[in-house]
């Protein structure tokens, strides 16, 4: 599974890159999320309920940060067990660039991707897709929320800086 997306984000890349790396505002954000904690500096714990419609299996994992730009990107990776369900992998790069006249705003843009193996595997790729799909949305909204600013989701070719006239 693959996902990408590019949002316009109306808080400064630093509060965005703060927030992105501050433990409570990301189990704020995280649907299902139990608990996330940073073990060192570049590794954290997490425990998060997924609804799979039927299902709502646990995943307790390890992510990991790696390829750190401070205030610009990185690469999130990690992988959880979801006990008899099985496992879950994936990795996301993520990017943040200026935007605006006076960088009031800035363009979140991830790449990610997936994958599921055990029992978890034959529910089929389109409802876990979906699922997926819904927490990467609702995250979103709730991440805007808690910096007190919008996630608008754009193409590509909104996230040209607009012209200075």
């Amino acid at each position: 599974m693959k996902f990408v997306g590019h949002y316009r984000i109306t808080a400064p890349r630093l509060a965005v890159w703060e927030a992105l790396n501050d433990t409570e505002v990301l189990k704020a954000c995280i649907p299902g999320c139990d608990r996330i904690e940073w073990v060192d500096s570049e590794n954290l714990e997490a425990s998060i309920t997924v609804n799979l419609g039927i299902m709502k299996p646990t995943f307790k994992g390890d992510l990991a940060l790696s390829n750190v730009e401070p205030a610009r990107a990185y690469t999130l990776s990690g992988g959880g067990r979801g006990g008899l369900l099985g496992l879950a992998r994936g990795a996301a790069d993520i990017e943040l660039q200026d935007w605006g006249l006076a960088n009031e705003a800035c363009i979140l843009t991830f790449e990610a991707h997936g994958e599921v193996s055990g029992s978890i595997e034959k529910l089929g790729s389109k409802l876990v897709g979906k699922s997926a799909q819904g927490v990467i949305d609702r995250f979103f909204d709730r991440f805007a929320a808690q910096i007190d600013a919008q996630a608008i989701p754009v193409d590509t070719e909104d996230t040209a800086e607009p012209e200075h006239n």
